[in-house]
């Protein structure tokens, strides 16, 4: 089987090309921007910027399966002048030229990594997303990715292309950066944190575990054409992330209690709403339909995911 994959030098792209590596029945193929000293081996490809002229095609040769997860990711300070365009070229303009050629050059499969954010950002406390619910994104890196898969699920009907789109909330793991890596900063110090009162419900997924679902849908028959969500089926409150990391790291969780609605306000005047109601609010995934097409269900449990993400994180304080 000869994979190619996109974005191999990110976060989740970096776990998942470990991965490949490692399976005999594989033969592995990236594709990068530019060329530097880390990707400068066998198999890898020199595409330049992902947008409507990109050029596949030396990448695409011999290639029966995809799997795009190169993209212009969700910014918290977004620095663009025109996001949308900025979003829409590379997620939207650069996936369909790539889907376009993987189609003419015979790849089988398309594995697009998208993001739960195309569900919406907010479920209610007792309520979850599911795989086949109307979309709704509301913001412009979640429309783009909105707007790719429905280009996809176009070529695919009209192509025969096989495929697959995967979903996942909140991705952690050993290197992870932004909110998460601050939260990790947080506890570790052992600054108190005003979110002992937060009741909310969150679903995340460790990316082995994002790994494990996306390796399976490469030759999954019944993978084709569906869309999947995914989490590491042990959905937590703020609260809660906070003292199981804390744990983890031997540290004591420093929550005090403040009202949500105070929280939201001070934000707000602060402007850091969005935040503030990430850490407040509930997203939570049902993932029965990917548990039941697939017969898949997350090889490492959340504490699990956990304990080896502080590992990484305490090894690189070293």
């Amino acid at each position: 089987m000869n994979v190619l994959l996109t974005g191999a030098n990110g976060f989740l792209g970096r776990a998942l090309k470990k991965d490949l590596e490692s399976r005999p029945s594989i033969t592995l193929s990236t594709a990068y921007r530019s060329r530097t000293s880390d990707n400068d081996e066998p198999g890898s490809h020199i595409v330049g910027d992902i947008d409507s002229h990109t050029d596949w095609a030396k990448a695409l040769e011999g290639v029966n399966v995809v799997i795009h997860c190169a993209a212009r990711v969700h910014v918290m300070n977004e620095t663009e002048a025109a996001p949308e365009k900025a979003f829409r070229s590379v997620n939207v303009h650069g996936t369909v030229q790539l889907a376009r050629q993987a189609i003419a050059a015979g790849v089988s499969r398309f594995i697009f990594i998208s993001t739960i954010k195309v569900n919406g950002d907010l479920t209610a406390r007792d309520e979850a997303f599911y795989a086949d619910d109307v979309p709704c994104p509301s913001d412009a890196y979640a429309q783009s990715k909105w707007e790719a898969e429905q280009e996809l699920m176009s070529l695919a009907k009209s192509s025969g292309l096989e495929l697959v789109i995967i979903r996942p909330p909140l991705v952690y793991g050993p290197g992870v950066k932004a909110n998460f890596l601050t939260l990790l900063n947080l506890v570790d110090k052992g600054i108190p944190l005003p979110l002992g009162a937060v009741d909310n419900s969150r679903s995340i997924v460790f990316v082995d575990n994002l790994v494990d679902l996306i390796v399976t849908c490469v030759e999954h028959q019944d993978a084709a054409n569906q869309v999947f969500l995914i989490s590491d089926s042990d959905d937590v409150s703020t609260a809660v992330l906070i003292q199981r990391i804390a744990h983890v790291l031997g540290a004591k969780s420093r929550l005090f209690n403040v009202p949500v609605w105070m929280l939201i306000a001070v934000s707000t005047m602060l402007g850091k709403r969005a935040l503030t109601q990430r850490l407040c609010e509930s997203l939570t995934v049902d993932t029965s339909k990917t548990v039941q097409t697939l017969g898949w269900s997350p090889p490492y449990s959340l504490d699990e995911g956990l304990k080896r993400t502080v590992e990484a994180y305490k090894d690189a304080k070293l």
